[in-house]
């Protein structure tokens, strides 16, 4: 394994950070990422509201009125647990729409001798998203099985499943642009061993609250340039 590129990689994303153009994508990465976590709490706690009514009722107490009240106090908190959980598929959704803005910016700067990339369509782009964001949905909910069985290594179980998956798909949509879709997954089962660690350092940080906010852009970025440094290599 390839492992030296991944902290070249990492260093040279954290010197793009005073970058205009990449503060520009990672500030409505981050943005757009809070957003869709809101969104998602905010449905969740409508639901909690709606199923238990004006007023719950609990076994040997009777109705209580106070409950609807904490669900609304503690908001912010569910939601800072639920990222923990949604931030992997919300990190997957947030590659696709910004991927090529990050790689074009890291490419400008860095590789500047590359020549002009051609665009995927939107319809393949979407096809591949719904698909891939599918697969960690079903993986995720299968690992809860493992999660349970082997309780004190849950959090492990689910860096390496995640860290797979993620960076599988950062990889392939990073390599697609330059060689394709055949030409990228040949790289990528080559430099598997690399690939899987480095997303698994992408999901360590991902079950971070308020840190996994800007891992999205920063791990396109990255995995940007994983790409090109392994390529190099052959």
């Amino acid at each position: 394994m390839a492992l030296g590129v991944i902290p070249a990689a990492f260093s040279l994303t954290v010197g793009q950070l005073g970058d205009p153009r990449f503060r520009r994508v990672l500030f409505i990465g981050v943005g757009l990422t809070f957003a869709l976590l809101v969104a998602v709490t905010a449905g969740v706690l409508l639901l909690v509201n709606w199923l238990l009514g004006p007023e719950a009722s609990l076994p040997l107490i009777g109705p209580v009125t106070w409950v609807n009240d904490l669900a609304t106090v503690t908001g912010f908190l569910v939601m800072l647990v639920l990222s923990v959980f949604l931030m992997v598929p919300v990190a997957s959704a947030i590659t696709s729409l910004f991927l090529d803005d990050v790689a074009q910016a890291v490419e400008d700067r860095h590789y500047p001798a590359l020549p002009p990339v051609g665009h995927q369509g939107i319809g393949e782009a979407v096809k591949d998203s719904v698909a891939f964001l599918g697969v960690l949905i079903v993986a995720n909910l299968l690992a809860l099985v493992l999660y349970v069985i082997f309780a004190p290594f849950a959090l492990f179980i689910f860096w390496g499943l995640n860290g797979f998956l993620l960076g599988r798909e950062y990889y392939t949509l990073a390599a697609m642009r330059r060689v394709g879709r055949e030409e990228a997954a040949r790289l990528r089962r080559r430099h598997m061993g690399t690939i899987w660690m480095a997303g698994v350092l992408m999901a360590m940080p991902l079950s971070i609250p308020l840190v996994n906010l800007v891992i999205p852009i920063l791990g396109a970025a990255t995995f940007t340039h994983i790409f090109h440094k392994l390529q190099a290599r052959g």
